[in-house]
């Protein structure tokens, strides 16, 4: 038996390419379901856990799942609510509200209002600089400072949402006071600014000049060079002059996070909601993840249904391939009878080539898992907050 394997490895290495093509492809169709479940596995683990470290979400009325995307990922917003419902919710004295505002983006990412409260209860931490104070001031994801390449003390513009919306939302040159520490979440792919200067660039509020302009004393903001759009810039010396019209519990908003006292304080909450017949819902991110994940992965199920059939089909292939190959072999074969071997000797042989193909592939497909199993985390953590 230790021939056979000797010849065998030989006939290998004389082939090195038939081999490794073979090792390779064997490798694959073994790798390929146990390494497609480390990524669901992982995949589901890393949405929960988010979801359930955000216990209620207060939204706009319409899809759950809308509001819970756009809440935790920072997706589009369905639609918007009232900041006026923060404080009716901080006024039952039952949760504590977090609001947030996300309709923006920079450059591609996601420019998302918050309040202070907000990094103390994600747990987010300035690496570099501190976090927003004024008016203009922003803090970067980790990811996104590195795709903006800013550090502390850069100033850059918002996007526009329309170049014709003059009474609109307009762009406001943010100074970058801080880059917090990596979280491994949306978080990092976020550029994050006071609420008061999200409303700013909603157009919401603004600042005046202190020159004298045409025989007023004070002027609204206009391009010196009379274009259509002008960038703002809110510097220490006209801060003072910025100002909002209108009440600020009727300015939007994304969603609320709730953050109640305890079990009892967040029935109360949502039984409140569940008997309000207005424009806002309260939801639990996990219950919503949950059943978006079971829905995820009944199409894996599905997949998995699909996936064997191929599988069994490839290994079809591959058996063809071999039996083509020993036919291929005839003459070689026929010396080994020539020469004095036995029928038998011939399968031994055959056996002992497929022997050393399979132990190749399993241990080829088994460095594939391993390192799909390495990688899932940072696998998911990018397309998921990508």
């Amino acid at each position: 038996m230790q021939h056979d394997f000797y010849l065998a490895l030989r006939y290998l290495y004389h082939n090195k390419i038939r081999s490794l093509i073979l090792v390779a492809c064997l490798a694959v169709i073994m790798a390929l379901p146990p390494a497609l479940h480390r990524l669901w596995d992982e995949a589901e683990r890393w949405m929960s856990a988010r979801a359930e470290a955000t216990p209620l979400l207060v939204g706009a009325k319409g899809s759950a799942v809308d509001l819970v995307l756009s809440t935790l990922y920072f997706t589009e917003a369905p639609a918007f609510i009232s900041m006026g419902e923060a404080d009716r919710i901080a006024a039952t004295g039952w949760a504590d509200p977090i609001p947030l505002y996300a309709r923006f983006r920079v450059r591609g990412l996601p420019l998302v209002g918050v309040t202070t409260d907000y990094f103390e209860f994600r747990g987010l931490t300035p690496a570099q600089g501190v976090l927003p104070a004024l008016l203009g001031d922003c803090v970067l994801g980790a990811e996104a400072a590195e795709r903006l390449k800013l550090v502390p003390g850069d100033r850059f513009s918002t996007t526009p949402e329309n170049a014709f919306d003059l009474a609109g939302a307009h762009p406001l040159k943010l100074k970058v006071v801080g880059i917090l520490a990596k979280s491994h979440t949306p978080d990092d792919r976020a550029v994050f600014v006071d609420l008061q200067t999200a409303w700013v660039i909603e157009g919401l509020g603004h600042g005046h000049e202190t020159e004298q302009t045409a025989g007023r004393a004070y002027a609204p903001f206009v391009p010196v060079s009379g274009e259509a759009v002008a960038y703002t810039e809110i510097t220490p010396d006209n801060l003072a002059s910025f100002h909002f019209h209108g009440d600020p519990a009727d300015f939007p908003i994304s969603a609320v996070i709730a953050v109640p006292r305890d079990a009892r304080a967040a029935a109360l909450l949502r039984g409140r909601y569940l008997d309000d017949a207005g424009k806002t819902q309260i939801v639990r991110p996990v219950d919503v993840t949950r059943r978006l994940l079971r829905n995820i992965f009944r199409v894996g199920e599905l997949f998995d249904a699909v996936l064997l059939p191929l599988i069994g089909a490839a290994l079809l292939m591959l058996v063809l391939i071999l039996a083509l190959s020993f036919r291929l072999r005839r003459r070689e074969i026929e010396t080994i009878h020539l020469i004095g071997c036995s029928p038998l000797t011939v399968v031994r042989l055959m056996a002992a080539e497929i022997t050393l193909i399979v132990l190749a592939a399993g241990a080829l497909g088994s460095i594939l898992v391993f390192a799909v199993t390495g990688a899932a985390a940072e696998f998911v953590r990018y397309f998921v907050i990508a």
